[in-house]
């Protein structure tokens, strides 16, 4: 090769990998000081941010996030509800009116930025509904660290999603997205979707938050209580240490989480126990007769968070705490807002199970849930899914199945939405919960299918293992299930992402003869999959053969469903596959697919053959 050719050649190659580029993650450190004023639900705030900026990138911007601002008539939020009517979320609109439509004037949420500045200078700055843009007074350099301060006040908005004052339980104050947010820098950009009601982003950050507050409040929140023998609730032995203005101080810290979150109310009790190797858990409620189920939590929590541990990955953080505080429940960095006032102990640990496997998908695995709220509410389900089969065990053939058939049902509507679609885009809020919960969820039962679950189950380990406190994609999860198994599976991500199609196969013909049974498998979806072919013989031994699908390349070696004998492939493109078993029709009780009913088939009629 001439060197003039060589030279142009490595400058290509050097030029695609600076475009890949080698992974980093932005961080921050908040300190705040916050003054509530709990008769009018306002509050004074005052930050200070270091800001490192670990890209290879100059900034010479950021943006901020201000969630509250969307509470308010007219706002982003409440024209897409309107203009959604009856479709939209059924938390923010009723019979198709928003609800944002009728907050009063004087409980619009707000977040008013007296002022920002960097290094001392001043920022002009821009509010483009949720969010601020800010015209840096000096350039962020690649490894170089900032320091931002401001100061602004604050309207807690009434509750109607998540964050707000009085909300349907009685809780006074639920301080969630409740401070200007830096958003999330990296590959892809400044994460700056507007809020409409739906997920979150941010970098990882330290929190040093100081509350002042009526004394007569008790605090819970993400983080570590640094003076609990000066405020209410914590210590039984406890000195409130209040100022002239009747108001106590509280000292919270965090580190490395993605958000600090608070609640307040006067009628809140505190109760906390330690899970073996961790965490300490805190249950910040109303107690009352509404609440009793609380009392009989804390045995399935503790177990919950050890069933996690062993089999999603060690949960980091020194605490947890499970607030009273929300319009159903939301996630946060060590901490969960969820509705109190449950009607059995299944029900609460149903909520407490799919906020608290969050910590895992949205916290410590922190995916951009706004661009990929599968793998954020997707993920977390199926752990809940998990592990409530585990704390209530059913009668059910997998702990997936109630999920599998609601979304058959869904199906024959005709309206599924695509997964991949942007969190806040989806034009059907039962759209979205399905594209989101139930399609991210089946994703990984489809993959325990597919490569078997003990597979799936080392995946999800070394998933965790690699990319716990970074900001993951799917192509990173893709990745390592890849490696795993040794099996190809962007064709399934493609179908079950991407796309709408759904799988279908069924039993099309069944022939018996003198030693033997030919049996006709047909293709009547749009999704290819490997396929498990189970018999049952008259004397109750279970028979399986495995059908690999030709586009994995690589077979299924084993599953924790059952040893199977493995076929020939079935190619994708074929419609139609014939195996014959060495059984003849008085040695068969029933014949079909998928025994285990992890297989998303929407329909299951075809399915099975009782042989009569």
């Amino acid at each position: 090769m001439r060197k003039s050719a060589a030279i142009i050649f490595a400058f290509i190659i050097s030029q695609f990998q600076a475009q890949q580029g080698a992974y980093y993650q932005q961080a921050a450190k908040y300190k705040m000081d916050i003054d509530v004023n709990a008769e009018k639900f306002t509050y004074q705030g005052k930050q200070t941010l270091e800001y490192t900026n670990n890209s290879p990138d100059e900034l010479n911007v950021v943006y901020f996030h201000l969630y509250w601002n969307a509470f308010k008539p007219n706002s982003m939020m409440d024209q897409r509800v309107s203009s959604q009517g009856k479709n939209g979320d059924g938390r923010l609109q009723k019979n198709g009116i928003s609800t944002l439509s009728t907050i009063p004037k004087d409980q619009e949420g707000a977040q008013n930025i007296h002022w920002i500045k960097q290094n001392g200078k001043d920022l002009k700055f821009e509010v483009q509904e949720t969010i601020m843009k800010v015209y840096l007074a000096e350039p962020i350099k690649p490894n170089s660290t900032t320091t931002f301060t401001m100061d602004w006040d604050a309207v807690i908005p009434q509750q109607i999603r998540r964050s707000g004052r009085n909300n349907r339980e009685g809780v006074d104050m639920t301080m969630t997205q409740w401070y200007p947010k830096i958003a999330e820098y990296d590959y892809d950009g400044w994460a700056t979707f507007d809020y409409l009601g739906r997920e979150f982003h941010a970098p990882f950050s330290d929190f040093d938050v100081t509350i002042k507050i009526n004394k007569d409040y008790v605090v819970g929140a993400g983080g570590i209580l640094e003076n609990p023998t000066e405020v209410k609730g914590y210590d039984a032995a406890a000195k409130i240490k209040a100022e002239k203005d009747k108001k106590a101080t509280w000292k919270w810290t965090a580190k490395n989480i993605l958000d600090f979150a608070w609640s307040a109310d006067r009628d809140y009790s505190v109760e906390s126990f330690n899970v073996p190797e961790g965490p300490k858990v805190y249950l910040v409620y109303q107690k009352n007769d509404k609440t009793k189920v609380w009392g009989e939590a804390q045995p399935y929590i503790t177990k919950y968070f050890q069933i996690m541990n062993s089999h999603f990955g060690k949960y980091v953080y020194p605490t947890y705490a499970f607030i009273q505080g929300g319009d159903g429940g939301m996630e946060y960095g060590m901490c969960t807002m969820i509705l109190g006032e449950a009607k059995d102990i299944k029900g609460l640990m149903g909520l407490m199970a799919h906020e608290g496997a969050h910590s895992w998908y949205q916290q410590m695995l922190a995916t951009n849930e706004s661009v990929r709220p599968w793998m954020d509410e997707g993920f977390t389900s199926y752990a809940e899914g998990y592990t409530m089969y585990q704390l209530f065990p059913e009668e059910l053939p997998n702990p997936f199945a109630n999920t599998l058939n609601a979304y058959r049902n869904f199906v024959k509507k005709g309206i599924e939405e695509p997964a991949v679609w942007l969190g806040d885009h989806h034009d059907n809020g039962t759209s979205y919960t399905y594209a989101s919960y139930v399609k991210g969820e089946l994703y990984l039962v489809q993959l325990g299918y597919i490569m078997g679950e003990q597979n799936l189950a080392e995946t999800l380990k070394q998933y965790y293992d690699q990319w716990s406190m970074k900001h993951p994609s799917d192509r990173d999860f893709l990745h390592i299930a890849q490696k795993v198994s040794g099996m190809d599976l962007k064709w399934f991500h493609n179908y079950w992402i991407n796309t709408t199609k759904t799988i279908d196969y069924g039993v099309k013909d069944v022939k018996y003869d003198a030693k033997s049974t030919t049996v006709t498998l047909v293709n009547n979806g749009q999704v290819p999959m490997p396929i498990d072919f189970s018999i049952m013989t008259t004397d109750k031994k279970i028979v399986t053969y495995q059908i690999p699908m030709n586009m994995t390349h690589t077979w299924k070696e084993k599953d924790a469903y059952g040893e199977f004998k493995t076929m020939p492939y079935w190619p994708w493109t074929q419609k139609e596959y014939t195996i014959t078993i060495p059984y003849t029709k008085s040695q068969l009780s029933v014949l079909g697919i998928d025994f285990s009913q992890r297989l998303a088939d929407v329909n299951m009629a075809d399915n099975i053959v009782e042989v009569k």
